[in-house]
């Protein structure tokens, strides 16, 4: 094999009510963060299939400063799941205070 197998590592079996959990906390996660948050952050998630399975992912744009993303675990609890989406939304707000000083410091 020279790198054109269509996969190189260990596959992982997922059940279709594996995967539908994993959407479902995916979205649940997103809507939580984007209940924190004012409408001037986006908030959006993306599913994608990896070698190693399906993989979760949340991204947070902040009107100013840099995204902010985690993954989901497709295993986590529902109270992993809240303290992902007040981490995403503390990230994304200190981003935009980050931002903000810095504007404020080149500004003087």
């Amino acid at each position: 094999m020279h790198g054109n197998a269509p996969h190189d590592g260990p596959e992982a079996e997922y059940t279709a009510d594996e995967l539908r959990a994993l959407r479902r906390d995916v979205a649940s996660v997103t809507a939580r963060t984007r209940a924190l948050l004012p409408d001037e952050f986006v908030v959006g998630s993306e599913l994608r299939e990896g070698s190693d399975g399906p993989h979760g992912t949340i991204a947070v744009q902040p009107p100013v400063g840099n995204v902010v993303t985690s993954g989901v675990a497709p295993d986590a609890s529902d109270e992993e799941h809240s303290d992902l989406a007040y981490d995403l939304a503390a990230g994304a707000a200190l981003q935009v205070k980050q931002a903000v000083e810095g504007i404020e410091g080149t500004a003087g």
